[in-house]
């Protein structure tokens, strides 16, 4: 496998469960481990989620620890920490607040995204990203907005590239409303939207104003789906200074009940396109 194939964000999260296992089979706690080794219970369970680089030197205290003696299992666990510690395209960039999340949407299968606010990432135009980006960081210098901008158009090569993710969209109508830029970036965003909706990996829902009250009320969040079973879906929260993610396997299942609801409560693929198109017309000079 080349080096630019390799997905650090995804090795990590692998390595860290393997990790896991390793410890819950010899029936040790994470403080046990932590005291063994000298080190914060914290570090042992930052590890283990995949939160932090792991050094070939913590895989091969840990396997002392954990008493593994089989060296091929050794060589397969120093091998995927040598690997999770590479950089992935998007830390060309700088240092992003959200680069844990760029790396699972970079390896997820599915991505099911509810948006209260604006519409989702994957989905803008460079123009409305570009407005967008500005306006809810305007403390940003014009580079660091290009550089985000920059950053979201590539990463919508998972939309229109060779592999596509599956990606399934509700958007409240809120988001529809909202003139980010101009009437003009609008009316261009509206329409690339509802043309995305007609791809056969893309199927948009929107959220009418007269569903009432709903549980995307919340706020937005997204649930990422892989094609390794090995890997948990994860639900994904954004948040201004830090961000949520949530894998244990209760939360996983109420975010997606919760995702159940939102699209029975949303209006039909056919309907939504129609009433993004009414909503672009708006905007019509």
């Amino acid at each position: 496998m080349s080096s630019a194939s390799i997905n650090p964000t995804v090795r990590r999260r692998r390595l860290g469960a393997e990790l896991r296992r390793l410890r819950e089979q010899k029936g040790m706690t994470a403080e046990d481990v932590a005291q063994q080794l000298l080190v914060s219970q914290s570090k042992i369970s930052r590890l283990e989620n995949g939160r932090r680089s792991i050094s070939q030197r913590d895989v091969r205290d840990l396997c002392t620890v954990y008493g593994v003696t089989d060296e091929i299992m050794v060589d397969g666990l120093m091998t995927m920490a040598r690997e999770s510690r590479q950089r992935g395209w998007w830390h060309a960039f700088g240092d992003l607040p959200y680069s844990v999340y760029i790396g699972l949407e970079q390896e997820a299968a599915k991505i099911m995204v509810y948006e209260s606010l604006l519409l989702p990432g994957l989905l803008q135009t460079r123009e409305y990203a570009q407005a967008l980006v500005a306006g809810i960081q305007p403390d940003r210098d014009m580079e660091a907005v290009h550089r985000r901008v920059e950053v979201r158009m590539q990463r919508q090569e998972r939309v229109n590239g060779e592999d596509p993710v599956d990606l399934w969209a509700v958007i409240d109508e809120a988001a529809l409303q909202r003139v980010v830029g101009n009437p003009e970036i609008m009316r261009a965003q509206l329409e690339h939207l509802a043309q995305l909706g007609d791809l056969a990996h893309v199927n948009i829902q929107v959220l009418p104003f007269r569903s009432g009250a709903h549980p995307g009320m919340s706020g937005a969040f997204s649930i990422l789906e892989f094609p390794e079973s090995a890997d948990t879906a994860v639900v994904y929260l954004e948040g201004v200074t830090s961000d949520l993610y949530l894998e244990k396997e209760p939360d996983v299942r109420r975010y997606t009940g919760l995702y159940e609801h939102l699209r029975a409560s949303a209006l039909s693929t056919a309907e939504s396109k129609a009433l993004i198109m009414d909503k672009a017309k708006e905007h019509s000079p």
